[in-house]
C-alpha cells in the first residue's frame, strides 16, 4: 500500500502493522517446520526424503496451536513490556518536570498547541546526540533524550526534535517500529536457538555416508538434504524477519521534520539540529533495532541499500526546498567536554559563527522566547535543571 501525503501515510502504517502481525506468525510455522525436520532427522537418520516431509508436517499440525498460542505470548509480552526491555538496553528513565522543567515545558507546550496527549519524557545518560520516540498506544507513548543531545541543542533545536518525534507519534510510526521489532527478536531468538541446539549437540547427520550405492539414496540419503533444507528454511525465516525492518518506508521520517516545522513553524531550527546530530547519534550498547527508531541512524546498509533512514543532506535539502529553511552546511560541534583547546570568543559572534559556540546560560521564565534572529539562535542551559 503506497503512501502519497499524511493520511495514507497514516493508513498505510496501520496496514503494514496488521500484515506484520499475520508475518510474524507465518514466520513462526516455517521455523517449527523446520524445527521438526531437524527433529525427524536426529531420531533416524536412515529414511527417504518424501519421509521426513511427511512426517514433518504431521509434526508442525500437531505443534500449530502450541506455536499459536506462544506466539501470542510474545505478542502479548512485548506490547505490555516493550519500553522496559528498550530502557533496559539504552538506560532511559522517566524525568518528571521538576527535574527537568525546560525540557518538559517545551514538550507539553507542543502537545498543548496541538492538542496531543502528553507523552512519557525519558532521559537516556548517553554522550550520543539522539531521541527516539516508543509506545503502542496513548499510555505507552514515550520520549527518549540523550543528554548529549540536551547539552549540544539550544531551545529552539530541542523543541524542533520534540516535534519530529511527537509527528512520528501522531502518524502511526511508533507502533509499526515496535511491531516490527517484535518480529525480529522472536524469530531472531528462535533461529539463534535453533542453531545452537543443533550445532552444539554433537549430532552427526551422516545418512547419506552410510550408502555408498544408488542403494543409500532411496534409503537413507534423503536426511542430509533435509537437514540442509531445515537449516535453509530456518536462515529464510530470519532473514525475511531482518528484511521486515528493511521494508519501512524512509519517507517516515522526512514526513516526521515535516511534522516537526509544521508544530514549530521554524525550519531553520530543524535543519541546524540535523546538522549538529548528523553521524554522533550512535548510542552504546544499543542494538541496530534501537538505532533504527532514533531521529538519526548513523549505521548505513549495504551501498545506502538496507539503510533504514534517508541522509541527513537528503533531509535538509528537502526542508530547504519545501519549507524554505537555511542549510549552514555541516556544523562543528560545540561540545563543553570536547578538551580540544576551545579557545574561539564565547560571545560577541555573528552570522552561522555564533551557533557553533557552546550554548551560553540564558533566563527561561514565564515569558515568551525572545524571537531569534534568522541566522543566530537563543541558547538555554540544557545539562541541568
Amino acid at each position: 500500500m503506497a503512501a502519497y501525503g499524511l493520511y495514507t501515510h497514516i493508513a498505510s502504517n496501520k496496514f503494514r502493522s496488521m500484515l506484520l502481525l499475520g508475518g510474524l506468525f507465518l514466520l513462526v510455522y516455517v521455523m517449527v517446520f523446520a524445527g521438526a525436520l531437524l527433529a525427524e532427522v536426529a531420531l533416524n537418520s536412515n529414511r527417504p526424503f518424501e519421509a521426513y516431509i511427511t512426517l514433518a508436517a504431521y509434526d508442525l499440525v500437531k505443534a500449530f496451536p502450541f506455536a499459536t498460542i506462544g506466539a501470542a505470548v510474545w505478542i502479548v509480552i512485548a506490547y505490555f513490556f516493550h519500553q522496559n526491555i528498550i530502557d533496559a538496553v539504552t538506560g532511559g528513565h522517566d524525568v518528571t518536570r521538576q527535574e527537568q522543567p525546560r525540557l518538559y515545558n517545551l514538550l507539553e507546550n507542543l502537545c498543548i498547541s496541538r492538542g496531543i496527549p502528553m507523552p512519557k519524557l525519558k532521559i537516556v545518560d548517553s554522550p550520543a546526540l539522539n531521541a527516539f520516540a516508543t509506545g503502542l498506544n496513548r499510555s505507552q507513548y514515550a520520549i527518549s533524550v540523550t543528554t548529549g543531545l540536551m547539552k549540544a541543542l539550544n531551545d529552539r533545536e530541542m523543541e524542533a526534535v520534540l516535534g519530529h518525534e511527537l509527528t512520528h507519534i501522531r502518524n502511526g510510526d511508533v507502533q509499526l517500529l515496535v511491531i516490527a521489532v517484535v518480529i525480529a527478536g522472536v524469530i531472531g531468538f528462535f533461529a539463534e536457538l535453533f542453531f545452537r541446539i543443533f550445532f552444539n549437540s554433537g549430532a552427526r547427520y551422516s545418512g547419506g555416508g552410510r550408502s555408498s550405492s544408488s542403494d543409500g539414496d532411496k534409503k537413507g540419503g534423503g536426511a542430509f538434504a533435509i537437514v540442509v533444507l531445515a537449516i535453509a528454511l530456518i536462515g529464510v525465516a530470519w532473514g525475511l524477519s531482518l528484511v521486515v525492518r528493511f521494508a519501512l518506508s524512509r519517507s517516515r521520517e522526512l514526513l516526521a521534520d515535516a511534522g516537526s516545522v509544521e508544530l514549530t513553524k521554524d525550519p531553520d531550527a530543524m535543519i541546524s539540529a540535523l546538522r549538529k546530530i548528523e553521524g554522533r547519534g550512535e548510542l552504546p550498547g544499543a542494538t541496530s533495532a534501537v538505532m533504527e527508531m532514533c531521529i538519526d541512524n548513523p549505521r548505513e546498509g549495504f551501498a545506502d541499500l538496507f539503510a533504514t533512514h534517508p541522509s541527513v543532506d537528503s533531509r535538509v535539502k528537502a526542508l530547504v526546498k519545501y519549507a524554505g529553511g537555511h542549510d549552514p552546511g555541516p556544523m562543528p560541534l560545540p561540545d563543553g567536554d570536547a578538551e580540544t583547546g576551545d579557545s574561539a570568543p564565547q560571545s560577541g559572534d555573528t552570522a552561522p559563527d555564533a551557533r557553533r559556540e557552546p550554548p551560553q546560560p540564558g533566563p527561561w521564565g514565564s515569558s515568551p522566547q525572545p524571537t531569534p534572529s534568522p541566522a543566530g539562535s537563543i541558547l538555554g542551559p540544557w545539562g541541568r535543571p
